[in-house]
């Protein structure tokens, strides 16, 4: 017999930057995050919080956590974007990171990860997501339109 997972995907849920962001800057991306509101975009469940770049799961389960960046980077610059998990609500830990590296003028690159998140309170864990090595030319594009930058959210089971 089957069990834990009854219904399908409970939770799916999808958010984009709406215009650039830490240009130069080292540190959560903060700011400019809206749901996805294109009229043919579909979400199931009660979707993810968001508050200054911290987000908060609806319920307890796996789920995968999809990233896609589009970034102007600038000549020679080691851009890294960064996913950081707690489980106390308080000290963030490493979860993904990648570098984007400038060639030798600016160049607009993209880049994406994925990344499990084992969610057994929704109120100690939390993801969120930053930049290191950020020149002051590089920044992350986002566009309030369309999916310019974005992260997806799929409940897959339960814990």
């Amino acid at each position: 017999m089957f069990s834990g997972f009854a219904n399908g995907i409970t939770e799916a849920d999808q958010w984009r930057l709406t215009a650039d962001t830490n240009q130069g800057t080292n540190d959560v991306i903060s700011t400019n995050w809206e749901r996805n509101d294109n009229a043919s975009y579909g979400s199931i469940g009660t979707g993810m919080t968001e508050s200054s770049g911290v987000f908060t799961f609806p319920s307890t389960g796996k789920y995968l956590v999809l990233e896609f960046w589009n970034m102007l980077v600038a000549s020679g610059d080691n851009a890294q974007i960064q996913a950081s998990t707690t489980t106390d609500n308080s000290s963030y830990i490493l979860a993904t990171s990648f570098i984007v590296t400038g060639g030798s003028s600016n160049q607009y690159m993209s880049a994406s990860n994925q990344y499990l998140v084992d969610v057994t309170n929704t109120s100690n864990v939390k993801i969120r997501w930053g930049t290191a090595s950020f020149a002051s030319g590089t920044k992350i594009l986002g566009n309030t339109t369309f999916n310019t930058s974005s992260v997806s959210f799929l409940r897959l089971g339960d814990t």
